[in-house]
C-alpha cells in the first residue's frame, strides 16, 4: 500500500501556470498513490507556460473543499495573478484552511493565499518578489528551499521541487492540522 492512498488532491492552476510545478507534485502524489484532480476556474484544457496541456476534472465553481484531503497550488505568474481573481478558487482555496487539510504552494501560488487571508501569522517562502506582499499580509517572510507551517508547506522555485514535493507527501499523509486555520 503507498503511503497516500485512498487521498484525493486538488491541484488549482490556469493557463500559464509553471509546466514543472504543476507536473513534478502530481507525478509524486500519484506515485504515492494518491488521486490528483485538476481544478480550474474554466472547463477544457489548461496550458502552462511552456506548452504542458493538461485537462481539467473540475470548474473551481463546482469545487468543495470537503471533497478532498489536501490542496496544492502550482505558481507561474499569470496562473496566480488569474487565480487570485477569481472568487470561486479563492473560497475554495480559503476552505481547505478552514478545515485543517494540508495546502501546498510553490512560486507565486501565495498571491491566492494572500488574496484568500489565511497568512496573517504564518511563516513561509515564496518566489521572492512576493516578500513585501506576504509581509504586507501578516505573513513572515523567509528564503529557504522549503517551509512547513501547520499543514501549509511552501517553497520558491522549480529548484525547490524535490525538497517540496517530499514535504507534500509528508505533510498529506499526516493528515488534518489543527494548526492550518483561516
Amino acid at each position: 500500500m503507498s503511503t497516500l492512498t485512498g487521498k484525493k488532491v486538488a491541484f488549482v492552476a490556469t493557463d500559464g501556470f509553471e509546466d514543472s510545478e504543476l507536473t513534478s507534485p502530481w507525478k509524486a502524489l500519484t506515485d504515492a498513490g494518491a488521486t490528483a484532480v485538476l481544478v480550474s476556474p474554466e472547463s477544457g484544457s489548461i496550458e502552462g507556460k511552456n506548452g504542458h496541456s493538461q485537462s481539467v476534472d473540475l470548474a473551481s465553481r463546482h469545487a468543495s473543499a470537503s471533497d478532498f484531503d489536501a490542496l496544492v497550488l502550482p505558481g507561474g505568474v499569470v496562473n496566480a495573478d488569474h487565480l487570485r481573481m477569481d472568487e470561486a478558487s479563492v473560497a475554495f482555496a480559503r476552505d481547505f484552511f478552514a478545515q485543517h487539510k494540508p495546502v501546498g504552494a510553490i512560486c507565486h501560488a501565495a498571491w491566492l493565499l494572500i488574496e484568500a487571508d489565511v497568512v496573517d501569522g504564518r511563516t513561509l517562502t515564496s518566489y521572492p518578489s512576493l516578500k513585501t506582499d506576504l509581509v504586507n499580509a501578516g505573513a513572515e517572510w523567509v528564503d529557504e528551499e522549503v517551509v512547513v507551517d501547520q499543514g501549509l508547506v511552501s517553497s520558491r522555485t522549480p529548484d525547490d521541487l524535490p525538497a517540496f514535493n517530499a514535504k507534500v507527501v509528508e505533510e498529506i499523509a499526516e493528515g488534518e492540522h489543527a494548526g492550518q486555520t483561516t
